[in-house]
C-alpha cells in the first residue's frame, strides 16, 4: 500500500525523519497549551506580572498530571510495539485496553486530590500572599479537565507507536488551535482573566481527547481500544508501569524540582527570581519537548525490532537518534546563551524580569549543550524494554544530583541566586558522562543477547 510504514525494513533514516518531524511538531506544538496561558496571561492590564508568576507556580501540577500519563501510556505503548514486532497483535491490544483503565483511574485520584488540597499545594510549590489567588483560579479549573489531559497525552502515544505519527500531530495541533483562539477570547473578551486561560485550555485539551479516542475505536488504526480489553490485568499493568516509571519519574520530579527551586529563590531572590525561573522552566520545555518527540519518532522503529530480534536495526536507529539528539540541544542551548534578552521577551514584555533573566539564561542552559546524549540514552532503554537502567538515570540526575545541588552550592557562592541557578548545569553535565557510560556496556548486552537468539531460532528452524 502507498505510504505505508514498514518498521522492520524501510530505510532507517528516511524512517526516522518521516516519524520525527510529526512527532517533533507535536511537542513543540503541546507546549503551546501552556506557553500560549502564560504569553496572554502576562499581558493581563495592571496584574499581569503577578498573574504570570500565579501561573508559574501551577506548572509542578500540570507536570504531576502529565507524568501520571507517561506512567500509564509511555511504558505501555513502548511493549505494545515489541510485541507488535513479534507478531502478537492480540497481547498489544490487551496491553492498550489497560492502558485506558490505568489512565481513567489516575485521573479520578489526581482530579480529586487536587480540588481538595489544591491551594495548600501550590504554597508548598512557592505560591504568595500575592499570587495564590491567580494560582488557585487557574489551577482548580484545569482539574477538572484532567481526564481530557491524560486521554489527549497518554492515548496519542498509541497513535504514535503504529507508526502514525502524522495523525498523532493533527491530534495535538487541534488542541493547540483551538487554545490559540479560545484564548484572547476568554481572557480578554469576556473578561475572565487567569480562569479564562484556564477554561480555554481544559475546553482544547476536551477536543483533542476526543478525536485521540475516536482514531483509536476507527477503522484505520491498527491497535483498537476493545471493552474488554479493559479489564484491569495486574501481569499486563505491572512491566507497562515499571516501563512508564523513568518518564514518570522525569517529569513528575519536575514539581519537586520546581519546589526547590522556586522556595529557594523566593527566599534569595523574591518574586523577581521566581519570575524568572518560570522564563527559565518555559525554555526547558522548549529544549526538551523536541528532543521527545525526536525520541518518540524512533522509539517504534526501535521497539519493533527489538521485538523482531533485528540488533543491526535498532544499533543504526540510536546512532542516528543521539547524533540529531546532540545537534539541537546544541543549536537550542546556543541561541538561548547568545540571545537571552531576545528570547525572553518572547515570554513576557515586562523589561525589569527580562533583565534580570539574561545571567541565569546563560548559566542555566550551559550542561543543556550535550544533553541530547542523555534523553537518547534513557529513551532508548525504555523503548527495548530496559526498565531498571532507565529509572537510575532518572533519579541519579534529579533527586541523587539536581535537588542537594539547589541547597547546597549557595552554601558556597557569595551570590546566592546564581548559586541555586547553576545546579542545572552542574547536575546536567555529570548525568550525561554517566548515562553515556552506562549506556555503552548495557545496549552492548542487549544487542549481543538478541543476536544470539535469533542465532537459536534460525538454528531451530534448521533443524526441524
Amino acid at each position: 500500500m502507498k505510504g505505508k510504514i514498514d518498521l522492520g525494513n524501510d530505510n532507517i533514516t528516511k524512517l526516522l525523519i518521516k516519524l520525527a518531524i510529526p512527532a517533533i511538531t507535536a511537542q513543540i506544538i503541546n507546549v503551546l497549551y501552556n506557553l500560549v496561558d502564560r504569553i496572554y496571561i502576562a499581558r493581563i492590564p495592571d496584574v499581569g506580572s503577578l498573574a504570570f508568576t500565579g501561573v508559574g507556580v501551577c506548572m509542578p501540577i500540570i507536570a504531576v498530571i502529565t507524568a501520571f500519563s507517561s506512567l500509564a501510556a509511555v511504558g505501555s505503548s513502548a511493549r505494545a510495539t515489541i510485541m507488535m514486532g513479534r507478531q502478537e497483535h492480540g497481547k498489544a491490544e490487551n496491553i492498550l485496553g489497560n492502558a485506558v483503565t490505568m489512565l481513567i483511574a489516575f485521573a479520578i485520584i489526581l482530579t480529586t486530590t487536587v480540588l481538595l488540597f489544591g491551594e495548600e499545594i501550590l504554597l508548598l510549590f512557592g505560591a504568595t500572599a500575592e499570587t495564590i489567588s491567580y494560582a488557585w483560579d487557574y489551577m482548580s479549573i484545569y482539574s477538572i479537565g484532567t481526564i481530557s489531559v491524560m486521554f489527549a497525552l497518554g492515548l496519542n502515544t498509541f497513535i504514535a507507536c503504529q507508526g502514525k505519527t502524522k495523525i498523532s500531530m493533527i491530534s495535538t495541533l487541534i488542541g493547540a488551535v483551538l487554545n490559540i483562539i479560545l484564548d484572547p477570547i476568554f481572557i480578554f473578551g469576556l473578561g475572565l482573566g487567569v480562569k479564562g486561560a484556564a477554561y480555554a485550555t481544559i475546553i482544547s485539551q476536551t477536543v483533542s481527547a476526543i478525536w485521540v479516542i475516536s482514531f483509536l475505536l476507527g477503522k484505520n488504526t491498527i491497535l483498537k481500544i476493545r471493552l474488554k480489553n479493559m479489564i484491569p490485568k495486574m501481569k499486563i499493568m505491572l512491566p507497562c508501569l515499571a516501563l512508564g516509571l523513568s518518564p514518570f519519574i522525569m517529569q513528575s520530579t519536575e514539581g519537586i524540582i520546581n519546589i526547590c527551586f522556586n522556595t529557594s529563590l523566593r527566599n534569595f531572590g523574591g518574586n523577581s527570581a521566581v519570575a524568572t525561573m518560570t522564563i527559565l522552566s518555559t525554555l526547558m520545555q522548549f529544549s526538551m519537548l523536541p528532543l521527545h518527540g525526536l525520541t518518540q519518532g524512533a522509539q517504534p522503529i526501535m521497539s519493533y525490532n527489538f521485538g523482531a530480534k533485528n540488533a543491526d536495526r535498532c544499533k543504526k536507529t540510536f546512532k542516528i537518534l543521539v547524533t540529531s539528539g546532540l545537534i539541537y540541544s546544541m543549536l537550542f542551548a546556543g541561541v538561548v546563551m547568545l540571545f537571552p534578552q531576545y528570547v525572553a521577551m518572547l515570554i513576557i514584555p515586562d523589561t525589569a524580569v527580562i533583565a534580570n533573566s539574561i545571567i541565569p539564561m546563560r548559566i542555566f542552559f550551559v550542561g543543556t549543550t550535550i544533553f541530547g546524549v542523555q534523553i537518547a540514552c534513557q529513551q532508548t532503554f525504555i523503548a527495548i524494554g530496559n526498565a531498571r537502567t532507565s529509572v537510575f538515570l532518572a533519579i541519579f540526575r534529579k533527586i541523587i544530583l539536581l535537588v542537594p545541588l539547589i541547597y547546597i552550592l549557595p552554601l558556597f557562592m557569595e551570590n546566592k541566586v546564581n548559586a541555586v541557578y547553576m545546579a542545572e548545569p552542574i547536575s546536567d553535565i555529570i548525568s550525561v558522562i554517566t548515562a553515556a557510560t552506562v549506556f555503552y556496556f548495557s545496549f552492548k548486552k542487549a544487542m549481543s543477547k538478541i543476536e544470539n537468539s535469533k542465532i537459536e531460532d534460525n538454528e531451530m528452524l534448521k533443524s526441524n
